[in-house]
């Protein structure tokens, strides 16, 4: 049964295609934030979640080979509660030590702008969220099969910290964020029509029903 939550809370996973324009409605995180219980379209994860795990491990065993200090998924959990929304995430990986260190998270997939906003993303939360890492400078981390994109912390100075406040005030207001259904993006997204009667359908050959088109 769908309920309202008690306050908007926000998955630093919902944002990273927001932020950086690969998505484009912001109604679908607008409703998961302000919204539980809700039924979500069936994805198999058992594959990607055994691939992801082998890179994280493997990762996981280079650092220690180099002797840096690694907490892994769970260990890296965080909440940060803020004025309208609390945002959680889960980096893969953090190594920490002499006032620096590396927020790595593991991807399965190809290079995109998207994962290397959610690191930012984890870059700037966590030393808030977690006070251990209070006087921490992070760096960042992608990793990929055969690639390593690396995210030094100027990237998070600017107005990064800026866009991102002002895409979570959006996203977290009572009044609905905009809406923009797609085949592109209602094809990944996990709200059925009875949360979005508006979504849209994927069949394939770039249109939701081929029939419309002659």
């Amino acid at each position: 049964m769908i309920q309202p939550r008690p306050s908007p809370l926000l998955h630093v996973s919902w944002l990273k295609k927001l932020l950086v324009g690969d998505n484009s409605c912001e109604w679908a995180t607008w409703f998961r934030a302000h919204y539980v219980g809700y039924k979500k379209e069936p994805f198999n994860l058992t594959t990607w979640k055994v691939e992801h795990t082998a890179l994280v491990n493997r990762k996981r065993k280079d650092l220690e080979s180099e002797g840096q200090p690694v907490r892994i998924e769970a260990q890296n959990k965080f909440t940060l509660s803020g004025r309208v929304a609390t945002l959680i995430g889960q980096p893969d990986l953090i190594t920490a030590s002499d006032g620096k260190g590396i927020i790595i998270d593991i991807k399965t997939g190809y290079p995109c702008d998207a994962d290397i906003a959610q690191v930012m993303i984890y870059m700037w939360a966590i030393p808030l969220a977690l006070p251990f890492y209070k006087s921490i400078q992070f760096d960042g981390l992608v990793v990929y099969h055969d690639q390593e994109i690396p995210i030094p912390h100027s990237e998070i100075k600017g107005s990064f910290p800026s866009r991102l406040v002002e895409l979570i005030q959006r996203v977290a207001a009572e009044s609905p964020a905009i809406k923009v259904p797609s085949s592109a993006e209602c094809r990944f997204c996990d709200l059925t029509k009875d949360s979005c009667p508006d979504r849209i359908e994927y069949i394939g050959n770039g249109t939701s029903d081929p029939t419309t088109l002659f």
